[in-house]
């Protein structure tokens, strides 16, 4: 099933695949992926229907198609599989964690380590299974999806460990530390401006610059 599969949702994606287009998104993500020139636009409303079909199937066939999609060439299959799981997030649970962490690690960039930061943070339920042992992991994009699976969760937020984990990451120099830090208070912020606006006045001295203005956005 996984390879029929496979091999529809590739005819789907060279049917709107549009090869000018190519270079530049190569060139976007700084040379790291071959693109076939698919259009976001385009990807969701080609594949939607096919991804749809896979309502109620068991969440090990969803896995290892989006496993099977991780490992294609081109950067659109594992926007593809981060569609699948996003639009079936509902069939996962806190079991599946482990099998999503991996493919954080694999061919890892911020575009999909941030579309699988939106999917746990949908499985997680406002709960936080595993992140605590994620914001100590030794691959950084690992620790991001720790601070950023609360996004969105507003008045669920659990504000001290957002404060915690942005503390015990606030010395790291990686940019994508820095930013998502920064990004996941300002998110926060939103609900309890007052809340972060406190904590980054605080910790100014620990917090890198960075994540500090990207904190403070739009608190004026």
């Amino acid at each position: 099933m996984t390879t029929t599969l496979l091999s529809t949702l590739r005819t789907t994606l060279l049917a709107v695949a549009e090869p000018a287009h190519a270079p530049a998104m190569r060139a976007y993500m700084r040379d790291q992926f071959d693109f076939l020139g698919v259009r976001t636009p385009q990807r969701r409303a080609s594949c939607k229907p096919v991804l749809a079909t896979l309502k109620g199937q068991p969440p090990a066939q969803l896995l290892a198609l989006a496993d099977v999609l991780w490992q294609q060439a081109e950067r659109e299959f594992q926007y593809v599989a981060i569609d699948l799981l996003a639009l079936h997030w509902k069939q996962l649970d806190t079991s599946h964690l482990p099998a999503l962490l991996q493919l954080v690690q694999q061919r890892s960039w911020w575009d999909s380590v941030d579309g699988l930061a939106g999917v746990i943070g949908d499985v997680l339920r406002f709960q936080h299974d595993g992140m605590d042992q994620a914001i100590a992991h030794g691959d950084h994009w690992v620790r991001r999806i720790a601070l950023l699976h609360q996004l969105g969760w507003r008045g669920k937020t659990d504000h001290e460990r957002l404060f915690r984990y942005a503390m015990q990451c606030a010395h790291e120099q990686e940019f994508f530390i820095q930013k998502a830090i920064g990004w996941a208070l300002r998110d926060y912020a939103r609900h309890d401006g007052q809340a972060v606006r406190e904590f980054t006045a605080q910790h100014q001295q620990q917090l890198a610059p960075l994540s500090y203005r990207e904190a403070r956005k739009h608190l004026g």
